[in-house]
C-alpha cells in the first residue's frame, strides 16, 4: 500500500509547522501536503521545552506552544491541519528514502511518494555512550531534545523534590536547564571541558557576567573537566558523577547537554553533505532538485560569513521554512536566502540577543556591573556581529539592523565611546548632508558610518556637473555657428 502527495515534509519539528503555515498562505489544495513525524504530536515550538515547560508553577503545556506562536502567528493545533487538508502522519518513523524514485518507506511498511520533499529531520542529542561513558538508561539521567525528554525531566524533578543536580555541558541546553533546576529548588553544579560557558558564542568577559549571575543563584561551575563515569545504587539510579580529574559530585539528577548531531542518515550516499548536514543552495535546494532541506539538518550559504554553514537555532529554522516553501512554489520570484544569524536566550531575569558573526576584534560597551551591556565584533574594518543583554525591543532591532548593514568602522575607540548609540543611529535614516556654514560632520559618526553614503553622493554630484558641462558645450557650439 502507498500514498502519494505533491509535497511531503519528513520531520515534525519547528520548521515543519512553519512550512505548513506558509504552504497554506500560498494556497495549496487539500490533500497536497503531508507531514511525517516520529513524534506523536503536531509540530510545536521546541524552545518552550527548556523554559516554560520546566517551571514548577503554571508550566507551559500543549496546545499552548504549537507552531507558530513563536512569531505571534496562528497557533496550528491538530484541528488546523485537518481543516486545511494537510495529512499528519504522527508517531511514524521513516525507515528509508529513495530520492531517485521519490519515495519514502515508513517503519509500518507504507510507501509515501512525493513530487517535492522537504527534509526537516532536525538533530538528535549526543549520548554519553558516544564518548565512552555508560549510563544513559539510568532513571535519573536526562536529555532534552523533544517532548518525551521534557516529560521525563519533569517527572524526575518532581519525584526528587530538590536535591543535588549535575548538568553536564555548558552550552544552550546546559545553561537553560541549570536555570530551571535552580527554580525547582535543586543545588546545581555545571561541568564542562571549556574555559567558560557558551564557549562557541560568548567571549570570556561576557561569559563571566553570566557565570557570576548563576553563582549568585547558587550554581557551581566545574570547568576544564569532563564526565568519566557514574556511581549507581542498587536500583540502578545514579548517586554520584565521577569526573576525569578524580573528583566526585553527589547527584540526585543528571542532565546531559553535550551537543547534537543532524539526522542525515536517510540521505547519506544520496545527497551531497557538508559541515555535518545536507548541503543546499541559496534556495535551500539540495543536490537533488526535488529535495529541499531546512533547520538543523541543512548546511546553507550564509552571506554575512561568505561560506556555507549549519546553524542550530530556532530562528533559522522558522525563516528557512518560509523561504523553502517560496522557492518550491514560486521559484522564479524567490531569490537567495539572505539570513542574518540570530541567537537569543532568556533565563532568570536575563535576556540577551546576538546577531551576525563573533569574528574579529571585540568592542564592549555598557555597564557589566549592571544589567545592560553589549559588544560589537569588528572584522576587516566592518561591523559583523552585535550582542546585547537587557535591551528593549527597539534596541535589539537596532543592533540587528546595524549588523545587517555591516558599516565601516575605522575608530574602535569612538565606537566604544558611542556604544549602543552607534547601533541606534546607524540603522536610522541618515540625516541630510552638513551645510557649508560650519563644515561639521554632525555627531562625530561620519568616520565610522558615512563613507559609502558620501561616496554615492559625490558620484551623483559628479554626474550632474558633467551633464551640465555637456549641455553648456552644446549650447556654446551652436551659438558660435550662428555668430
Amino acid at each position: 500500500m502507498g500514498r502519494a502527495y505533491v509535497y511531503v515534509i519528513v520531520g515534525g519539528g519547528v520548521s515543519a509547522g512553519y512550512a505548513a503555515n506558509e504552504f497554506v498562505k500560498r494556497g495549496i489544495t487539500h490533500g497536497e501536503l503531508c507531514i511525517i513525524s516520529d513524534e506523536p504530536v503536531a509540530p510545536y515550538e521546541r524552545p518552550a521545552l527548556s523554559k516554560g515547560y520546566l517551571l514548577p508553577e503554571a508550566p507551559s503545556r500543549l496546545p499552548s506552544f504549537h507552531c507558530c506562536v513563536g512569531t505571534n502567528d496562528e497557533k496550528l493545533v491538530p484541528k488546523w491541519y485537518k481543516e486545511h487538508g494537510i495529512e499528519l502522519i504522527l508517531g511514524t518513523r521513516v525507515k528509508s528514502a529513495d530520492v531517485r524514485r521519490k519515495t519514502l518507506l515508513t517503519a509500518t511498511g507504507e510507501t509515501i511518494s512525493y513530487k517535492y520533499l522537504i527534509v526537516a529531520t532536525g538533530a538528535r542529542a549526543l549520548k554519553i555512550e558516544e564518548f565512552g561513558v555508560s549510563g544513559s538508561d539510568a532513571a535519573n539521567v536526562c536529555y532534552l531534545r523533544d517532548l518525551a525528554d521534557a516529560d521525563r525531566l519533569v517527572n524526575v524533578m518532581q519525584s526528587r523534590g530538590g536535591g543535588n543536580a549535575v548538568v553536564v555541558g555548558g552550552g544552550y541546553i546546559g545553561m537553560e536547564c541549570a536555570a530551571s533546576l535552580v527554580i525547582n529548588s535543586f543545588k546545581v553544579t555545571m561541568v564542562f571541558p571549556e574555559e567558560h560557558c557558551m564557549a562557541r558564542l560568548f567571549t570570556p568577559k561576557i561569559a563571566s557576567y553570566y557565570e557570576d549571575f548563576y553563582q549568585s543563584k547558587g550554581v557551581k561551575f566545574v570547568k576544564g573537566n569532563v564526565l568519566k563515569s557514574f556511581d549507581f545504587d542498587i536500583s540502578g539510579k545514579v548517586t554520584a558523577v565521577n569526573l576525569k580529574d578524580g573528583s566526585k559530585l553527589p547527584a540526585d539528577i543528571v542532565v546531559i547537554g553535550i551537543g547534537i548531531r543532524p539526522n542525515t542518515s536517510l540521505f547519506e550516499g544520496q545527497l551531497t553533505m557538508d559541515k555535518g548536514g545536507i548541503k543546499v543552495n541559496g534556495k535551500l535546494q539540495s543536490s537533488n532538485s526535488s529535495v529541499y532541506a531546512m533547520g538543523d539538518v541543512a548546511s546553507f550559504p550564509v552571506k554575512i560569513f561568505g561560506e556555507t554553514r549549519r546553524l542550530e537555532h530556532v530562528d533559522s529554522a522558522r525563516k528557512a521554512a518560509k523561504h523553502a516553501v517560496s522557492a518550491i512554489m514560486e521559484p522564479e520570484k524567490t531569490g537567495e536566502f539572505d539570513y542574518l544569524p540570530f541567537f537569543y536566550s532568556r533565563v532568570f531575569t536575563l535576556s540577551w540577543q546576538f546577531y551576525g558573526d563573533n569574528a574579529g576584534e571585540v568592542v564592549y560597551f555598557g555597564d557589566f556591573s549592571g544589567n545592560a551591556f553589549g559588544a560589537y565584533w569588528i572584522n576587516k574594518g566592518l561591523l559583523v556581529g552585535s550582542f546585547l543583554e537587557g535591551g528593549t525591543k527597539e534596541q535589539y532591532e537596532a543592533i540587528a539592523e546595524a549588523t545587517r548593514i555591516k558599516p565601516i568602522v575605522e575608530d574602535l575607540g569612538e565606537l566604544e565611546r558611542q556604544g549602543l548609540g552607534f547601533a541606534m543611529t546607524v540603522g536610522q535614516k541618515l540625516p541630510p548632508l552638513p551645510n557649508d556654514d560650519d563644515g561639521s560632520s554632525g555627531d562625530g559618526i561620519c568616520d565610522v558610518m558615512m563613507e559609502k553614503r558620501l561616496f554615492t553622493w559625490h558620484a551623483t554630484a559628479g554626474v550632474i556637473v558633467a551633464a551640465s558641462i555637456a549641455v553648456f558645450a552644446y549650447w556654446y557650439g551652436r551659438k558660435r555657428r550662428r555668430w
